[in-house]
């Protein structure tokens, strides 16, 4: 499940050079040469400098001939050879003793290949493996067992994603923040194809209207990113990337029910329209029935309408050229509060409704000069550069309902950045310059709107000093508009460790950075309530945060299969963070008012992040897979009304694990189950509890392949909360008198929706 292909393709790879690894652990007298020769192309083509060849943990450059020479014991080796903008090789190795051996590895130049597996989130042309800041990864596959479970939305992939916690920010119109770490959800950046389509500080509900049906990866930074992506990466980021459309046409079409009046209808188109060109189409259509679970009047789980649409073009001109460009389109409207003919208990209706129209567009061009030298749109570029630009725009309106109140805004952002990256020997040199504009205006409040526009400049530096080390430092220069210039450096650390008995090239990894966040009047609290009860703000000051992380594991090969553990410790501290305090309502008015202010005692979160996965071949004609991950998390705050003093960050749980088992065989289909483990929460203002109830939640998946007269067909039914655990069997949602800005609900510290069995179908033809 979460990222296993991608890893247990790593584990493969590093398992196959354990022995090498330790084999060259022996005396010198019995080692012998490996000469080996990188050229392009074919056997007979020029060479190429600065390619890495490795051979477990022996490893070195070519020189200017294209030649390298490893000194490796006696036996079976595998070598590997890389470079930036080239396909890598390998071949496998018999070494005889006191005979020396020269073998030649030709790389082909292949700029989509380097899309497909490098991460994009960390800028360097790196493969995640060998990237020093750790970037966790949910492969295709575990996307494609979420997309039988939720495939309306990508809640529950990241939900499930450990360290990760999808919380409710609105629990009337089903609003949700991805908080990393224990920070909140203001602070995560969320990217598709590395490009800000939902804004720079996105919105609560932008989760609830991507459907996971085109996706192929999710790449995940956790922690203060800041020099990597600006200030809206403070927490960290989440990067959505798109599936690439093959050599073949493809197309998939999915129709899905629930129990609760969930339907959903998606379609993923993809495929070449010519040699150069290839294009990918997503279109959804998305409903759900409004539910009021413990017949109170209120609404539990909101309905909404909603409709989706985004094209791809892929541009691929063979000689390093690339480039995409996507538009997209999504419109949806909400409905929650009180059913019809219900009322609050102030004796009135009070209905809240959210229409969404949003436009966005965006692209990429990716130009790689090859080694023996060229020109970028017509200038000549040093030799194997990579120069990368991208840019979008996006503009989302909003129609908010809160009972009396109309709020109606507009959001607009737009981005351009260029990069260019500079392969030399063991080092890359990335250094670029970007601009980013973020506005909001509110057509029915006053004195919210802000315009901020930060052109900023960042250089990134990844270093392979030897060959169990590397290194990558970065820092970006932001010159805000309202709050200044901001410094962001990061620095992170890879070292691989020596391979010995059943652990096979286990790697650690040590980061820290800082970051900074400029405030507006949009976070959970004003999600929640509007800003009509907001007071004016004034002398707000940007948050600053520091963060750190150390990680270790790989995999261990067993008797019975293979096992990757990892476990993490991390920190962060933000100091000046903004703190939503309650007003007292003023003579006259029939709720209290909200200010937004900076906190004098910084936010501290600390804790650890662990996960073990076991892949086991060869089970009832299939394969057997398990994971299980555990979090402990301290997150501290100041109490906003507590005199200075400390608490809790509310809606944290100090400790969550998770344990998910899955069977499955390819032409067959899949079983899953899952076990889910939230412990207590502090709660806010709660009327009903100052800490919340730990539960357990389960979740089964039956999956099964069959082949149709029209192809392939996938039908899927999955039950989510078998335990049935909801909020609403122990406390009510609804508080019994407004509460802080006039809402009429406590916070969602559990499920809301009780169990829910889904079904459908999903069709390849």
């Amino acid at each position: 499940m979460r990222g296993r292909g991608a890893l247990l393709a790593a584990a493969r790879c590093v398992l196959a050079l354990a022995p090498a690894a330790a084999a060259a652990q022996q005396a010198p007298d019995t080692l012998v040469a490996l000469r080996a020769r990188v050229v392009r192309d074919s056997a007979g083509g020029p060479p190429i400098v600065a390619a890495v060849v490795r051979s477990g943990r022996a490893g070195a450059a070519t020189d200017a001939g294209g030649e390298v020479t490893l000194r490796l014991p006696p036996g079976a080796h595998t070598v590997v050879a890389a470079r930036i903008g080239f396909r890598p090789d390998s071949l496998v190795v018999v070494l005889r003793a006191g005979a020396d051996t020269a073998v030649t590895l030709a790389l082909r130049e292949q700029a989509t290949e380097l899309e497909a597996i490098v991460v994009g989130a960390t800028r360097g042309e790196r493969r995640v493996e060998d990237t020093p800041l750790r970037v966790e990864v949910v492969d295709e596959e575990e996307i494609g067992e979420k997309v039988a479970m939720t495939p309306g939305d990508v809640t529950m992939m990241l939900n499930e994603t450990s360290g990760l916690r999808v919380q409710s920010s609105s629990p009337s119109l089903g609003g949700a923040s991805v908080r990393v770490q224990g920070l909140r959800g203001r602070y995560t950046l969320l990217l598709v194809d590395g490009l800000p389509l939902y804004g720079g500080q996105s919105g609560g509900f932008g989760l609830l209207q991507i459907p996971p049906l085109d996706l192929g990866r999710v790449e995940v930074i956790k922690g203060t990113a800041s020099a990597l992506h600006g200030s809206a990466a403070l927490g960290g980021v989440i990067n959505l990337v798109s599936r690439r459309p093959g050599e073949e046409r493809e197309r998939t079409a999915l129709v899905n029910q629930t129990s609760r009046g969930g339907t959903d209808g998606v379609f993923f188109g993809a495929g070449p329209l010519s040699e150069q060109v290839g294009y990918t189409v997503l279109a959804g259509l998305h409903r759900q029935r409004r539910n009021d679970l413990d017949g109170d009047g209120w609404t539990d789980m909101p309905g909404y309408r909603r409709a989706v649409l985004r094209p791809r073009l892929y541009f691929d001109r063979g000689d390093g050229r690339t480039a995409f460009v996507t538009v997209g389109a999504t419109a949806e409207d909400r409905e929650g509060g009180t059913l019809p003919g219900r009322v609050a208990p102030d004796g009135r209706p009070f209905v809240e409704a959210l229409r969404t129209r949003r436009a966005d567009a965006g692209g990429l061009a990716r130009w790689v000069v090859p080694d023996s030298g060229g020109t970028i749109a017509g200038v000549v570029a040093p030799r194997g550069a990579i120069l990368t630009l991208r840019g979008s725009a996006m503009e989302q309106r909003h129609g908010h309902r809160f009972g009396e109140a109309r709020e109606d805004d507009r959001h607009r952002n737009w981005f351009a950045e260029g990069a260019l990256a500079l392969p030399r020997g063991r080092a890359t040199t990335v250094l670029g310059a970007a601009i980013q504009q973020e506005g909001y205006r509110a057509a029915d409040v006053t004195g919210f709107d802000y315009t901020y526009t930060v052109p900023s400049a960042f250089a990134q530096l990844d270093l392979d000093p030897t060959a169990w080390a590397s290194l990558s430092a970065s820092a970006r220069l932001d010159a805000h508009s309202e709050y200044g210039a901001f410094v962001n450096p990061r620095l992170s650390l890879l070292v691989r460790l020596p391979a010995r008995g059943a652990l096979a090239a286990w790697t650690a990894r040590l980061s820290g950075g800082t970051g900074a966040f400029a405030p507006t009047p949009l976070t959970d609290e004003t999600e929640a309530t509007g800003l009509t009860p907001l007071l004016p703000l004034r002398g707000l000051r940007a948050e600053r945060a520091r963060s750190a992380s150390l990680d270790a594991g790989g995999p261990l090969e067993l008797p019975f299969g293979r096992l990757e553990v990892n476990g993490t410790l991390f920190g962060s501290r933000i100091a000046h963070p903004l703190v939503v305090r309650d007003v007292p309502p003023a003579p006259g008015d029939a709720v209290s008012r909200l200010e937004l202010g900076n906190a004098a005692r910084p936010t501290v979160s600390w804790g650890t992040d662990a996960f073990v996965r076991l892949r086991v071949e060869d089970v009832l004609a299939g394969e057997f897979g398990l994971i299980a991950t555990y979090v402990y998390l301290r997150s501290t705050e100041e109490d906003p009304d507590g005199g200075g003093g400390r608490r809790e960050v509310p809606l944290t749980p100090r400790r969550s694990a998770g344990l998910d088992l899955i069977w499955e065989a390819e032409e067959r289909g899949r079983v899953g189950l899952e076990f889910f483990f939230t412990g207590r929460q502090a709660l806010d203002d709660d009327p009903y509890r100052a800490e919340s109830r730990p539960y357990l939640l389960v979740g089964l998946l039956g999956e099964w392949r069959l082949d149709t007269p029209l192809g392939a067909a996938r039908l899927f039914m999955n039950g989510e909360n078998l335990t049935g655990v909801r909020q609403t069997r122990y406390d009510p949602l609804l508080r019994p008198t407004r509460g802080p800005g006039g809402r009429w609900t406590t916070d969602a510290w559990t499920e809301l929706t009780g169990t829910v069995v889904n079904a459908g179908v999903r069709l390849g033809f």
